[in-house]
């Protein structure tokens, strides 16, 4: 077997929601494999992250933009073309959530979590597989789903929304894409020990709740998606397409 397939050396990936958590593990995975850098997120805190990144020898750019805002994605498509001269990967990672139930949820808050969980997502992969094609070079769009993007959850009606729209627009992409040499997938994190979780992992009946159906008996880490990220991003994924891959300790088998 030819390993050479999963390097991305010499490849350009924009990550979003690359400040923290899963998003700042993936940027770091994708430059250990090879690839430059484009980090995206809406606090403009990057010292870990480029750390991370410049740490693997990859150059790492920091890219402050609100996603809640639709003139947020052609400035980072350009911005990363000026600095690297070309676009290879995308993840798209940036995901907000708010909590109430069903029968409470404001439309402000529903417009929020849809703008950038769902309808930045979609476009930012449109901007770049506009540029995929004017490159003349594959391109790889990874969607980071949820298991709400299977399930139905409880208080947070619009991240499922959002999540099970974005598994949608991967197969619709994927259908439209793949001929051009586009591969459109996505990855489904199971539940993972970052900041977004804390709460819920403090909480000893969620926590235990949760644990108890895990087959792996753990949360998740950053960590567990580096290999995920990297297959989807690199050559040895290129008959992949339309996929929406659960990483999730076995979460969904149980």
């Amino acid at each position: 077997m030819d390993l050479s397939m999963f390097s991305l050396e010499g490849k350009v990936a924009i990550v979003t929601g690359a400040t923290s958590g899963l998003g700042q593990g993936m940027a770091a995975a994708l430059a250990r494999a090879g690839a430059d850098i484009a980090g995206v997120g809406s606090s403009g805190a990057f010292s870990e992250t480029q750390a991370a990144v410049e740490g693997t020898g990859r150059r790492f750019l920091p890219i402050q933009a609100d996603l809640r805002s639709m003139a947020a994605i052609p400035e980072i498509v350009r911005r990363t073309r000026e600095t690297f001269g070309r676009i290879d990967i995308l993840v798209n990672n940036a995901g907000i959530i708010r909590r109430n139930p069903c029968i409470d949820y404001t439309e402000a808050d529903w417009d929020e979590v849809m703008q950038v969980n769902l309808k930045s997502a979609f476009f930012l992969a449109q901007a770049c597989a506009r540029v995929f094609i004017e490159q003349g070079t594959r391109g790889k769009i990874i969607n980071i789903a949820s298991m709400l993007s299977f399930q139905g959850g409880i208080l947070v009606a619009p991240y499922t929304a959002a999540k099970s729209g974005l598994a949608g627009i991967t197969k619709i992409m994927c259908n439209e894409w793949a001929a051009k040499g586009i591969n459109v997938n996505a990855i489904a994190p199971g539940y993972m020990a970052t900041k977004a979780t804390e709460a819920i992992q403090k909480d000893p009946l969620r926590n235990k709740a949760i644990l108890d159906r895990i087959p792996a008996g753990r949360w998740g880490t950053p960590d567990d998606l580096a290999g995920m990220v990297i297959f989807l991003a690199s050559s040895a994924s290129d008959y992949c397409d339309g996929g929406i891959y659960p990483v999730d300790g076995g979460w969904l088998a149980r």
